[in-house]
């Protein structure tokens, strides 16, 4: 590949991830498709610039606290972990173009309609159901509450985690699924190279590890290792979750897969600091 199509392609992986402004062409969505392999490394970037939001956030919200606390006793430690955690998700969300969170809806939207043609009907209406809204934010609320239980000191290190892990089910789901319609999930499974796909879980492991051996934790390191590959199977219950709910894999739902796989890498992430993984 040479330089400048490098740089196309990590381009369009990026207007198609992100809202990041990086001027992709029309074809950027054949381009991502082609080279899904490389979604834990977009991912991995994601993760880094969320941690970096976290780390400022928190340093922020503890100054106004401590102002704060001046004039009225507050719940300090609470809120300086809660605030920073809760603004973190959302700016990944909004990062994400809250296109992967719209995947969770439209899933939602879908549930518990008898006929599929309503159910794929549902999922590509302009509308919000209570249903649509209640699964999308408990999902979210899932991944607030892993970050809120993470211990800070490794928060940083548990965004990366969770964005690598949760690109990489996308790759899988991708991978293992058949299209239900025409549309833009077809195009992911029709164009995806699915023979680099392996790629994408060497990337993840060579993203992953280091995060957490530069921070002196290698054992740690190795737990988050075995939590990239959590999202093996929630591609599979997704996958097959999609196959029921609408007859095959559509984009809604490889977004979707992307927000439950991040907040349960979140959640068991903060299990594993909590069971005392690490002295």
């Amino acid at each position: 590949m040479s330089p400048m199509k490098a740089i196309k392609v990590f381009r369009d992986l990026l207007s198609f991830l992100t809202i990041i402004p990086v001027g992709g062409k029309e074809d950027f969505i054949f381009t991502t498709a082609q080279n899904m392999w490389l979604f834990p490394v977009v991912g991995g970037l994601i993760g880094i610039l969320g941690g970096l939001y976290y780390l400022a956030s928190s340093a922020i919200v503890a100054f106004l606290l401590g102002l704060a606390n001046s004039y009225i006793a507050l719940p300090i430690a609470l809120l300086s972990t809660a605030i920073p955690a809760a603004m973190t998700i959302a700016f990944l969300l909004v990062l994400t173009g809250l296109q992967h969170f719209d995947g969770l809806i439209d899933l939602g939207n879908a549930v518990g309609l008898r006929n599929l043609h309503e159910r794929k009907m549902k999922a590509h209406a302009w509308t919000v159901t209570g249903a649509g809204a209640v699964l999308a934010l408990a999902v979210e609320a899932a991944a607030f509450l892993g970050l809120f239980l993470v211990n800070p000191a490794f928060a940083f290190a548990a965004i990366v985690l969770a964005e690598v892990s949760a690109k990489l089910a996308m790759v899988t789901i991708v991978w293992i699924g058949k299209p239900s319609h025409k549309g833009l999930g077809s195009i992911f499974l029709a164009k995806a190279k699915k023979n680099l796909n392996t790629v994408a879980y060497l990337l993840s492991v060579l993203i992953v590890y280091p995060v957490f051996y530069v921070k002196d934790h290698p054992l740690l390191g190795l737990v988050a290792v075995a939590l990239v590959f959590v999202s093996v199977p929630v591609a599979l219950i997704m996958n097959k979750v999609s196959n029921s709910v609408f007859g095959g894999v559509s984009g809604d739902m490889i977004g979707a897969t992307n927000e439950v796989t991040r907040a349960t890498t979140l959640i068991l992430f903060a299990v594993m600091l909590m069971l005392g993984v690490v002295a």
